[in-house]
């Protein structure tokens, strides 16, 4: 098993948690309906993510090259990115950030990609 990629993962999924209930404790009074639906969109995609990080640190050993944890790594960024924007835009109104997310979704896609060939 891949330590370290198994420690992302397990962090992932802890900020992922803490997000979600600071979502729904703390800013369902202070955001619009509108923003909070897009801070749970980024949870949810956050805590997605961790799962797949945790489970491509599972799969690492059984199957050879580098495929399986550059997805891993990929979905780490990709919460990073797309969560991460997300989360910005909902606290800060911040519409920029809106140009990071596509990357984020484009580093989830690839890093499925990747463990789909890694299974071949």
């Amino acid at each position: 098993m891949d330590r370290t990629l198994l420690l992302a993962g397990a962090l992932c999924g802890f900020t992922g948690v803490a997000l979600g209930a600071f979502g729904a404790h703390g800013l369902r009074s202070r955001l619009s309906p509108e923003m909070l639906a897009v801070f749970e969109t980024g949870v949810r995609y956050h805590v997605y993510h961790a799962l797949a990080v945790v489970a491509t640190a599972a799969v690492a050993a059984r199957l050879p090259g580098r495929a399986v944890p550059a997805a891993g790594w990929l979905f780490v960024l990709g919460i990073l990115l797309f969560s991460g924007s997300l989360y910005l835009l909902a606290l800060t109104g911040m519409t920029r950030l809106g140009a990071v997310t596509p990357i984020g979704g484009l580093a989830f896609l690839i890093g499925w990609a990747l463990l789909a060939f890694a299974a071949i």
